[in-house]
């Protein structure tokens, strides 16, 4: 879906030499970049020769880091603290703000927390960059939730918005604000609302962090894979290195300036068949049973979490010729993969 093939066989052979050049050299932060998707962006980049400041809380364990840290400038501190930021953002080209707290259910126990952190948090982003680097440009890692259940398959960036939760409220909030800065301060932005994310250096032991990865979680440590409900409800699946790519060519196009775009794989699938898919590859690999079980949904659950979604990245592909390269089959062998050597399981 949304993929011309003559495009497609320019995207893969010379893509890569573009991004290169364009890349290296290049002083960069991201911000919460000791998490999955800052770590496995700051590697690539290390990759392509750019100079990497991560900008962390304090204490944010480094392990994701083995083999390149000494490649990559650390710095510790809050985005709500002015002077940290102020000192962060010098002389950047390009800013990946991936610093959230990213947990759904801790969003809605503790609202006040979430907003303190993350809304004055960009607040003191955009102001401290318009003071300071009116020539940065921000990538922001928003959620395909924000537009809450969808109204038909599949989701463009025309849909209207109905957040459900706190966490999904405060991430339409940040976009917003960043549309007021460029407008009235052409501060530049480019926002990624991305569907489901999994992959390499997510945590696997978190059930409100990336289902699919705790699934897997699950699978390597011979538990039963919990489907809630009848596992009939779709998804939209997408490996980070996707994503990691989409990152890196939000940041280097101009045409991506003042745009927010959703992304996905354009491919739906429900949960029975990604748990299928996991219990295969697992014991293929392990040579150990994986059971699949059904439980009903906690009464608690939010309404996010029992809607089907699709993402239509057209608008994406258009400015970019951005499209998934690596297949859902291919990253989830390779995610599976990562954490069998990892656990040393075989």
């Amino acid at each position: 879906l949304f993929i011309n093939n003559a495009y497609k066989e320019v995207y893969c052979s010379k893509n890569m030499d573009f991004l290169f050049r364009q890349m290296a050299g290049k002083n960069i932060l991201i911000t919460g970049g000791a998490g999955f998707l800052g770590a496995n962006l700051a590697k690539r980049l290390v990759e392509l020769g750019a100079n990497i400041t991560i900008f962390t809380r304090i204490g944010k364990n480094r392990e994701n880091f083995k083999g390149i840290g000494s490649r990559i400038k650390f710095i510790e501190g809050g985005l709500t603290n002015e002077s940290d930021v102020s000192e962060t953002i010098k002389g950047k080209d390009y800013i990946f703000h991936f610093a959230w707290q990213t947990d759904l259910k801790k969003s809605m126990q503790n609202p006040r927390e979430d907003l303190m952190t993350d809304v004055l948090g960009i607040l003191n982003l955009l102001e401290t960059c318009k003071k300071e680097n009116p020539n940065v440009k921000i990538i922001f890692a928003s959620t395909t939730t924000v537009i809450g259940t969808p109204s038909k398959l599949p989701v463009n960036e025309n849909h209207p918005e109905n957040p459900l939760s706190i966490y999904d409220t405060n991430k339409l909030i940040a976009e917003k604000y960043f549309k007021i800065y460029y407008k009235n301060f052409k501060l530049k932005f480019c926002v990624l609302r991305l569907s489901n994310v999994f992959g390499e250096l997510q945590r696997i032991d978190n059930p409100n962090r990336g289902v699919l990865n705790f699934m897997i979680g699950r699978a390597l440590r011979g538990e039963p894979l919990t489907v809630h409900g009848t596992g009939d409800f779709i998804r939209d699946y997408c490996y980070v290195q996707n994503y990691v790519d989409a990152f890196i060519l939000a940041a280097i196009s101009d045409k991506t300036n003042g745009e927010v775009c959703i992304l996905g794989s354009g491919e739906g699938r429900t949960m029975n068949e990604v748990v299928e898919k996991i219990k295969k590859i697992v014991e293929a690999m392990t040579g150990r049973g994986v059971v699949i079980e059904h439980i009903p949904f906690p009464e608690s659950e939010s309404e996010i979490n029992k809607r089907n979604f699709i993402a239509d990245f057209s608008k994406f592909k258009e400015i970019t010729g951005w499209y998934p390269k690596i297949s859902f089959d291919e990253g989830l062998e390779k995610t599976i993969g990562f954490y069998v050597s990892r656990m040393n399981i075989l």
